[in-house]
């Protein structure tokens, strides 16, 4: 009888690797991406201590304008008929983003698509959905980076591993630009649902609560709380 071939991991190219090792794929050359890695398996890919804690619950809400209430209600009902990962990126996700750095001025940087080069011999290197940074600068992405964030269409879970592994390319950019023991936070949003993760050194934690689109106060509060590097 012949043997029925193993599990394998199939990377963005269309080149695979056997399941069991991933660092197989780093000595063959095999590039990756932030997307192959997976939650629980992150924590030992890069070496983490998982955590959970109440990480927001004390953040203030902030006062929504009217206007952008409207607008983002608008969207919501367009990207959850449509009800795919790029309607709720542009329609609900990215407007949020934006009124977060109307709110935060010229000092938040904010970058869509962008690729991060942290470490690819060990595959941390890839394209971001959305970066926030601190650097001032809009025309060129700059550390330091204080969050990624990750649009997944139905299911939080699912972006948890690529979203962690592209928060320690972040913090290993930040380190090379002597921003030394600067934390950096996470988002995975499904637009409707907002799950917030932390990264210090080597330590993750995820916030126990996700937070939805219906009280987008919090959400931005939140958001500017990451900011502000508390």
């Amino acid at each position: 009888m012949p043997k029925r071939p193993g599990r394998r991991i199939v990377f963005s190219n269309g080149s695979t690797a056997p399941f069991f090792s991933r660092q197989i794929a780093f000595n063959l050359g095999s590039p990756m991406a932030f997307s192959d890695f997976l939650f629980p398996q992150v924590q030992h890919d890069l070496g983490l201590a998982f955590d959970e804690a109440n990480l927001f619950g004390a953040a203030q809400p902030v006062a929504v304008r009217s206007e952008f209430q409207t607008q983002l209600e608008l969207g919501a009902a367009v990207a959850l008929s449509i009800n795919t990962e790029k309607a709720r990126s542009e329609f609900i996700i990215a407007p949020v983003l934006l009124e977060l750095k109307r709110m935060e001025g010229e000092r938040l940087g904010l970058f869509s698509g962008v690729p991060l080069d942290g470490d690819s011999a060990r595959g941390l290197n890839g394209v971001c959905d959305f970066v926030l940074t601190t650097s001032g600068l809009q025309l060129v992405m700059a550390a330091p980076l204080v969050a990624i964030v990750e649009a997944k269409n139905d299911n939080l879970m699912s972006g948890l591993g690529q979203c962690i592994a592209a928060m320690v390319a972040a913090e290993l950019m930040n380190e090379r630009e002597d921003r030394l023991g600067r934390t950096v936070f996470g988002v995975v949003t499904t637009g409707s649902a907002w799950k917030f993760l932390r990264l210090t050194g080597t330590a993750v934690t995820a916030d126990r609560k996700e937070y939805y689109v219906d009280n987008i106060g919090k959400v931005l509060g939140i958001l500017h709380q990451m900011v502000q590097g508390v």
